[in-house]
Parts: structure tokens; sequence; C-alpha cells
């Protein structure tokens, strides 16, 4: 192996990714995308990874995509690698183009993954992409959580070049005779990371010339703090619990950006949001107001309520409520519209909240193999409708997810938490 593929094979033990599962490469067949697959191809034949599939996602945005695809289908035949094309439909109408197409690719992703039993997804982002993804949050303005980038590891997908730049990836294809792809969408203006990556940062080179290397640099430290302060709100979240909300005066105390992620953490799992800067603000203004009386602030699908000591959230989205009633009158659940629930057993204390973004689980059926709860959905054919409100019952030790919603219980988990839950909490009439 040449050193990009020691870079690669030494960064995929790094992040934890299983050398026996299949692997799924999204590769545009742009350069990055192209050397990432070809040394994971590699990889794979000196038998050290799995089985391999490239995936090409068109977007169909502009013509001559699909010829992309064809760039794609060839380094695969030319690696020993399975082949996947997928077209997918952009919501034009988004206020950012490049959002929409970036949601589109990644849900289209992730279930080609599901089909194909892939663990994890190799994404071909590099230190270049992370420098300026960490300077277009900067412009646009950002907290702690934005500047601390591209995570590396996200659920599924595994981003294992953020450690190499651009021109690592470049001098890769050439040593290898790889052939790309040009986008010529990546040099249109309209687009905000273009104007950042062929205007903004050789502007600012002129005053750093590493100047890229210095915003992955805060990145890492931004993450490494992000990480302590999710530790620090986590042990504040148990200590300041009040029933189904939190003591106000232990909240108050503590460091305020502590106290206003255990507050954000509360309102999503309320299934409250999303929030913006001014929803925070006025979170942060409802829990440090004058002693006395009761108080709340109205929020995206329900709402912050303090009564003297104690701050909480309510309501849920009338679409969401609408979801769940009409999912009852099909006969598919019997469900509980009420605030957080208790739940008792052997292990606890216990915590009720909504499902989230990145949630995974060892269910029953894989016998304690980990799962993102989105692909355990998909399997289950629970209805897209349904997804983001199911509830999930946690441990407040540690986080585990003990019991899902449409999943049921985790694999190990007691039989009376089982019980409990099954008796409270929305329940799948057909398991």
């Amino acid at each position: 192996m040449d050193r990009f593929q020691r870079h690669l094979d030494a960064a995929l033990a790094r992040l934890g990714v299983d050398r026996r599962a299949p692997i799924l490469v999204a590769c545009s067949g742009g350069v990055d995308s192209s050397a990432l697959a070809h040394a994971a191809m590699q990889i794979r034949c000196a038998g050290r990874l799995g089985a391999v599939t490239l995936c090409y996602v068109d977007h169909r945005l502009r013509e001559g995509s699909a010829d992309d695809g064809r760039v794609v289908e060839r380094l695969a035949e030319r690696g020993g690698a399975d082949f996947v094309a997928v077209a997918v439909d952009v919501d034009r109408r988004r206020a950012s183009l490049e959002e929409a197409a970036r949601d589109a690719r990644y849900a289209a992703l992730e279930r080609v993954a599901s089909t194909r039993g892939a663990e994890v997804v190799l994404v071909g982002h590099t230190a270049d992409d992370q420098s300026e993804t960490v300077l277009m949050r900067i412009i646009a303005g950002t907290g702690l959580s934005g500047l601390a980038g591209i995570p590396a590891r996200r659920g599924r997908f595994v981003r294992p070049l953020l450690d190499l730049g651009r021109a690592d990836t470049a001098g890769y294809c050439g040593r290898h005779r790889i052939d790309v792809a040009e986008d010529p969408t990546n040099r249109d203006p309209r687009h905000r990371r273009n104007r950042v990556r062929h205007e903004i940062l050789p502007l600012l080179r002129g005053e750093n010339p590493a100047v890229s290397r210095a915003l992955v640099e805060l990145a890492k430290r931004a993450s490494e703090a992000a990480d302590l302060i999710d530790a620090a709100a986590a042990e504040l979240a148990r200590a300041a619990r009040a029933g189904h909300g939190w003591d106000v005066a232990a909240l108050a105390a503590a460091p305020r950006t502590a106290a206003a992620v255990v507050l954000a953490r509360g309102a999503e799992g309320a299934g409250i949001g999303p929030l913006s800067a001014r929803h925070h603000a006025a979170l942060d203004a409802l829990l440090r107001r004058p002693v006395g009386g009761s108080a709340r602030v109205d929020l995206p699908g329900g709402c912050a309520v303090r009564e003297y000591g104690r701050m909480y959230f309510a309501g849920m989205s009338a679409a969401a409520r609408e979801n769940r009633q009409q999912a009852a009158g099909d006969g598919q659940l019997a469900t509980v519209d009420a605030g957080p629930l208790e739940v008792a057993g052997p292990g606890g204390p216990y915590e009720i909240r909504l499902v989230r973004p990145g949630d995974r689980m060892q269910p029953v059926r894989l016998r304690g193999r980990s799962c993102k709860l989105s692909d355990l959905f998909i399997d289950a054919r629970v209805p897209r409708r349904l997804r983001a409100d199911a509830r999930v019952v946690v441990r407040a030790a540690d986080g585990r997810i003990e019991w899902a919603e449409h999943i049921g219980p985790a694999y190990g988990t007691l039989a009376s938490v089982t019980l409990t839950v099954t008796a409270g909490v929305a329940t799948n009439k057909s398991r």
C-alpha cells in the first residue's frame, strides 16, 4: 500500500469501521471521492476490508450529469467493486439549492446502504472541505457546535480523509492514473462554497498561507470543547431533574452554556423546534427572570413553562398530533398524548423522549449489534410520518436506548422494564 492507502487504512481503524462488513463509498467521480474509492478498493484487494460498493447519486441538476456516473462505473469495474447509480429529485423551491441537493443525496445513500447491508458510508470530505465549512459558518454566524465543522463520523457516515488535503487526493489520482469527472458547477460563483473556495480563502492566504490548516485546527479544538460541554450538560440535566422538568435554581447556577444545552435537548425531546437564536435567548431570559409566579415562552411546536422553581417543556406540533391520532384510528397504535412519562425498573432511572437524529440501539433481532434507529425503522417498514415522533426509553446513567417505539426492547433489556414501558407508551399492536 502507498502512503495514501496507509492513511486511509489507519483512519478506518481509528474511526471504528468494521472490516468484515460491506462498505458503501459515495463517489461523485470527482478527485476526492475517486481517490477514496480507489484506495478503498485496493485495501479490499489486500484483504483488509469487506465488500466495497461505489454509489453515484445523480442530482439531475445539469445536463450530462449521468456521464459522471459512467466514470464512477468504470472505476468500480477497474477495482473489482460493485456499482450502484441512483437518481434523486432535488427540491428546487428551497432557499439553498446546495442544501436541498445534500439532503437528497444523503437520504439516497442511507437507502442504498440499507439495501446493501452496508454498516458505513465512506464520504470523501478533506481538510479543504473542513476549512471551507468552518469559514462559511463563521461568516454566517455560528456557535461552538458550528465551529466544530464536519464530524469525522456521524451515524453511518464516515469521513476518513479529513486530515488530508485536496492536493493529496489529486496527487493520488495522478499517480494511479484515475480518470475523474469535472463538475462545472464547482466553479459557479452563485454557490456560497464556491465563492469561499475560489475568492475568499485565496485572499485570506495572502494574510496567512496556513489559514486552511488553522481553520481545521479550530474545528478540532471546538469539537473537543463541545464534547466537554455535552458531558457537563448531561450531568447537569441529571442533577437538576425535577419531575418531568428541571430545577430553575440548579440550571441558573450552572455555567450558562451547559444550561443552554440542557434546555435545547429538553425542547428537542419534547418534539419542539427547530429553535432559532431568538428562541434560545428567550429560553435563557425565562430561566433567569425574577422569582415569583409562572410564565411561558411559545416555541415552534410547543412552549417552555416556568412554574415558580421548575421549568419544563410542553406540547407537540399539530402535524405530529394529527399523525398520532390518525395512526391510532388506523388501529396501528395505542398512544398516550401526554407529557414526559416516568419509567420504573431495575437499572434505572429511565427517561422517555422522542427519537433524535443519529440515535442508535441494539435490537433483539441483531443480538447486540448496534444499528441506527433510522435504518431499523426502514427495515421494519415504519411509515415515514411516524418515525420522527417515535418515543424511546433511555437509561439516564449512560444514554443507552432500552426500548424504541415500533422496534421494541433492546438486546439484554430486563423484562420488567419492557413491561412497564409497554403499559404506558405507544405500543405497536402488530408485535
